[in-house]
């Protein structure tokens, strides 16, 4: 069989935290043969402190991009690579940065977000929803910001206050969640406040500017009929636009009563198919101790229209869950373990890269924090890119990009997708 050989380059943006540094990383690549006969290659990019992004090509296809992934048809290009600090502990006031996410717009801005949080301690301390923007592709990046404050007093969630965990005066901005619209550019962000209100707001500049906020806390009210909860949580990471227009956010809540306030929990969505007017809560897709602390969940659409759930959780297993449903809002199947996620108890990220393919990214760890519990949490290190050619049935590949510690991380969809 004859080969046709096509140069595109593809601009890779990575977020991800090593030694207390948020970094992005920009890669390029480029000459994928589009033949089936094409032997199995790879391109290792070498970048500053040893780190690597590795691309490989296989028939066809080739494989991974991290974070906002923006495709172009270049000719002649030349691999290389960069690595850029965008958030770093200690700096700008703040004690560390955690809970990353990242979106590129139809305009080609990518925006990074972070807690910014003045305390190392934990996760009810002072912090604040920064974000860095970058107008080049992410080669330069304009000064931290925080992008939103409440105007009214806010008040210590009581949870909080009963375990100690925090006290009045400081306030908790958590869980930021961009969804860019692919059609409009619209950028709309939810977040929550104190884990027990949560608002939205949008900009059509491309994140220069933002609405002022508006609590959605109605829509989380919906769900104590079912779970009377005290601590409410949306993504982490990017939430999703379905091929139908409807914008879609993995929650989970929690009754506030174990560990940290945020145990035991249930996971479930929220989505709006109004542009964001308004948000309306799906069915619960799990809870404890069906899965034990189910959590932190990211959300993919599938190539039949599914919506594919990837569940957080802490059962001794140490295997990500999946659920599915034909809406991303109801008639979840029961969650199973996927036996080649690993999960060290942590965030994680997922994306859906045309043509029918779906990166995966967490901490590939199975070495217990305390060797004498090795059901507790595992270690966040060899945080791993996998690509499934299956709509995630199984991951062929996987490639470690950071063994050392190196957690959380972020992928977003390609510039302008929401998928």
């Amino acid at each position: 069989m004859g080969t046709t050989t096509t140069a595109v380059r593809f601009q890779v943006r990575i977020i991800y935290l090593y030694r207390k540094r948020f970094y992005t990383a920009h890669a390029m690549y480029h000459r994928v043969r589009l033949a089936l006969d094409f032997p199995n290659a790879s391109c290792r990019l070498r970048g500053p402190c040893g780190l690597h992004c590795i691309l490989e090509c296989m028939p066809t296809r080739f494989t991974f991009a991290f974070a906002a992934l923006m495709a172009a048809p270049l000719l002649g290009e030349t691999p290389g690579f960069q690595q850029t600090d965008i958030f770093e502990a200690g700096q700008g006031g703040y004690a560390h940065y955690r809970v990353p996410a990242i979106v590129a717009t139809p305009k080609g801005a990518v925006l990074a977000f972070a807690e910014a949080r003045k305390s190392a301690r934990g996760d009810w301390g002072t912090q604040d929803i920064v974000m860095r923007r970058s107008l080049d592709h992410g080669v330069s990046w304009d000064a931290p910001k925080v992008i939103v404050r409440l105007k009214e007093a806010v008040k210590k969630n009581p949870v909080a206050v009963a375990q100690q965990l925090g006290v009045e005066g400081e306030v908790t901005y958590n869980n930021v969640v961009p969804i860019i619209e692919s059609l409009s550019g619209r950028l709309h962000v939810l977040f929550c406040v104190e884990y027990l209100r949560c608002f939205s707001m949008t900009s059509t500049d491309d994140g220069a500017s933002f609405t002022e906020p508006v609590e959605i806390t109605a829509t989380f009210d919906k769900f104590r009929r079912d779970y009377d909860w005290k601590v409410i949580a949306t993504g982490p990471g990017h939430g999703i636009q379905l091929r139908s227009g409807r914008l879609l956010v993995p929650v989970w809540l929690s009754d506030g009563t174990g560990g940290h306030a945020h145990r035991p929990s249930i996971v479930s969505t929220i989505y709006s198919d109004d542009h964001g007017k308004s948000w309306q809560r799906g069915a619960i897709v799990v809870r404890h101790p069906e899965l034990k602390n189910p959590s932190e969940t990211v959300a993919v659409q599938l190539g039949d229209g599914r919506v594919a759930l990837n569940i957080r959780h802490e059962s001794a297993e140490h295997r990500r869950a999946i659920s599915y449903s034909r809406d991303g809002a109801s008639g979840w199947t029961k969650p199973t373990l996927h036996p080649q996620l690993l999960e060290p108890i942590c965030m994680a990220s997922i994306i859906r890269l045309p043509p029918g393919r779906i990166l995966f990214a967490n901490p590939h760890s199975s070495e217990p924090r305390d060797p004498g519990k090795p059901e507790g949490n595992h270690k966040r290190q060899n945080v791993t890119v996998k690509l499934s050619y299956d709509e995630g049935l199984t991951w062929p590949v996987s490639k470690s990009i950071q063994g050392s510690a190196a957690t959380p991380i972020s992928l977003s969809p390609p510039m302008g997708a929401s998928t």
